[in-house]
Formats: C-alpha cells, structure tokens, sequence
C-alpha cells in the first residue's frame, strides 16, 4: 500500500511541477532570437526556448535532510536528437546540451499524501558535450563537457570560475557514464 502512495504522490508531484513551469514561464532565458548557447569564448548561456524546442529527458526530487518531501525539484531537458542518438551507441555526441532546471519546493498535505511541488527557480545548470577539447584556456570546459550554473535573476551570467571546483565534484562519481546520471533520464533507455 505504501508503494501505491509513493507512486501516486510522485506523478502527483510530477503533475504540479508541469504546472509550475507553465505558469512560472521562462521569464528570463526567452527571447525573440536564437542565440548560441556556447559563444567562440567558450562562454555559455541558458538556451532560449529550451523548454518547448528541447527534449525532456528526465528529472530528480532531492530529499529534504529531516521529515518528508523534497527540497528541491531537478528537471533536465537535452538538446532536439541527443536522446535519439544517445540510444544507439550510449554516448552523448558532440554539441549535446544538457540543461537542468532547480526549484526550490513547497511541501504540503493532500488527498494523495504528502506533495512537494516546485515553487521558485534557483537557477539553471547547462553543460554542452565536447570530446574536441574546443576550448582549452577556459576553466569551465574539461572532462568532455562545457560547464556552467546560472542564477535565476541572472540567466545570461554564469556564477561558475572553474568546472573543477564548482562542478565535477558533483559529477565525478558517475565518471563512468559520461559524468552523467544517466540511471535518472528513462528516456535513454532502449
């Protein structure tokens, strides 16, 4: 009976985080005009639009550290034919952007059970595969991938100086898949 609950309240909780986002929009990173996510600095921005020309490919809820529900909701979307192409080698190509959205959740009490919904958006994670090491002088890009966290009041600034420090901390214990969570996304699956 527990699992019913939990089953419930997760697509409950997925439901709410869809509304969310609808209603949130995307204030910030939209604009009228296609802009490169990687300029040829090796800079990096949230992509416009990503949310409705991207591909979902999954998300995670982070576990308060006492009582029940989630602080935070991570839903990540890839690049149009990462997913595609993903599924046939295992591998994510050259160019492939991973963006993660973060929001800091609400917790509260329903039918269903206990729901944590997203509530406001912390900021936006973007990494862009890059096995060329096209970019050698700039400390966000290494390990096959270009790094950056943005701020939610501050979409086009990144707040990361170096991926080694700021990054692959976090990523570093799934080295063997690409430094990514793969086991997150069900849509890589075949």
């Amino acid at each position: 009976m527990k699992i019913i609950g939990i089953i419930v309240m997760s697509i409950v909780a997925f439901a709410l985080t869809a509304v969310a986002i609808i209603a949130q929009g995307n204030k910030a990173a939209i604009s009228g005009k296609s802009v490169p996510v990687v300029d040829s600095n090796g800079n990096l921005r949230v992509p416009a639009n990503y949310r409705t020309s991207y591909e979902s490919l999954g998300s995670w809820a982070i576990a308060e550290d006492q009582g029940q529900g989630s602080k935070e909701l991570h839903l990540v979307y890839s690049s149009p034919g990462t997913i595609g192409a993903y599924r046939k080698d295992g591998r994510f190509p050259d160019g492939s952007v991973l963006v993660k959205e973060v929001f800091q959740t609400a917790t509260k009490t329903m039918t269903t059970g206990t729901v944590s919904h997203a509530q406001n958006l912390k900021g936006w994670f973007v990494m862009v595969k890059d096995s060329k090491n096209s970019h050698p002088g700039n400390p966000l890009w290494g390990d096959g991938w270009g790094w950056s966290w943005f701020d939610a009041d501050k979409p086009t600034k990144t707040t990361s100086t170096n991926y080694k420090t700021n990054c692959l901390g976090c990523h570093e214990p799934t080295r063997a898949n690409d430094l990514v969570y793969v086991e997150g996304y069900p849509a890589l699956s075949h």
